[in-house]
């Protein structure tokens, strides 16, 4: 079974639909032949890289809300997340464009570290307040997880892995992605939002029979049975 993830680094219910699928997986009875394919949304391609204002403000621009209202819903959210054993400081955390951070992951995917790199990335932004958009940092998370510095650098200098960030892009357009994050299971099979373990659990079931399901043989035969010839097993003798 494949899993489709489009998700964003600065998205917070991505980090908790990513706990939420994995809780849902390690009681899948098949999980040793599922596998997982991060795919790279951006929430906002205008953010700019460096801003002088807090994620309170941001929202707060964004919803036309007070400052105070957006500190109540990230409250909200972090208590979601404390759910599902994650901490996100939300008071010291770093908004920034993900662009770079993106094309980062898919070099990553191509040294086998595509799972790694999500989880570093997603927990140095809500939990560690870091600055994933900075390109040094960027550099020394990948060189934390073994991968090659020059190759590394030479990435983040360039446009290195732009058209992959494009076309994940262009296929969540395709397929009417609207919001993240957005799981879809064998290319047919769509889960969208943070959803409870529960509801990964029964999908993965679902799908699982419905792709394993041996076809039912349907037998088409004459109204008239005297026209039905055949030989059984000691027929011909």
């Amino acid at each position: 079974m494949k899993i489709e993830i489009w998700s964003d680094y600065v998205c917070p219910f991505c980090y908790i639909g990513k706990r939420r699928l994995e809780k849902a997986l390690e009681d899948f009875p098949h999980k040793d032949s599922v596998t997982i394919e991060y795919k790279s949304f951006e929430l906002d391609p205008n953010a700019k890289r460096d801003t002088e204002f807090s994620i309170y403000e941001i929202l707060a621009k964004k919803y036309g809300i007070p400052v105070e209202e957006a500190k109540r819903m990230s409250a909200g959210v972090a208590k979601q997340a404390a759910e599902v054993g994650l901490q996100f400081n939300f008071d010291t955390s770093i908004p920034t464009n993900t662009f770079d951070a993106h094309r980062l992951g898919k070099y990553a995917e191509t040294k086998g570290k595509a799972k790694e790199m999500t989880e570093r990335l997603l927990r140095s932004h809500f939990t560690e307040s870091k600055h994933i958009g900075n390109k040094d940092f960027l550099k020394e998370l990948g060189i934390i997880l073994g991968l090659d510095s020059g190759e590394v650098e030479e990435v983040l200098a360039g446009d290195a892995f732009e058209k992959d960030v494009r076309f994940d892009q262009r296929e969540a357009r395709e397929i009417g992605v609207q919001g993240v994050p957005f799981f879809v299971l064998n290319s047919k099979y769509a889960i969208s939002g943070a959803q409870p373990p529960e509801v990964f659990a029964e999908a993965l079931a679902k799908v699982w029979e419905e792709e394993n399901q041996k076809p039912k043989l349907q037998n088409f035969e004459s109204k008239n049975k005297s026209e039905t010839s055949y030989c059984s097993d000691d027929c011909c003798e």
